[in-house]
């Protein structure tokens, strides 16, 4: 059975379910996963790259190429 399968099969089970504490263990259990997956896949950044962005940075901020975080709340509120 391939993973297509497999995800629809679990999809019509999971339509099935009446209890709603199985649905949220189901959710904890998915972001968990997800979490750990994401935890696996991050790598360290080099020194030099790091150094570039600090840089960088630098740069953006003695010519003003920053957005304040009072401007951003008042774009994202």
């Amino acid at each position: 059975m391939n993973i297509e399968s497999r995800k629809l099969l679990f999809i019509q089970e999971f339509l099935r379910i009446k209890n709603e504490e199985i649905i949220i263990g189901l959710e904890k259990t998915l972001k968990q996963w997800k979490s750990k997956q994401h935890e696996k896949e991050l790598k360290p950044m080099s020194l030099e790259q790091f150094n570039k962005e600090i840089d960088q940075a630098m740069t953006d901020s003695r010519e003003d190429n920053v957005v304040k975080a009072t401007e951003l709340r008042k774009k994202w509120n």
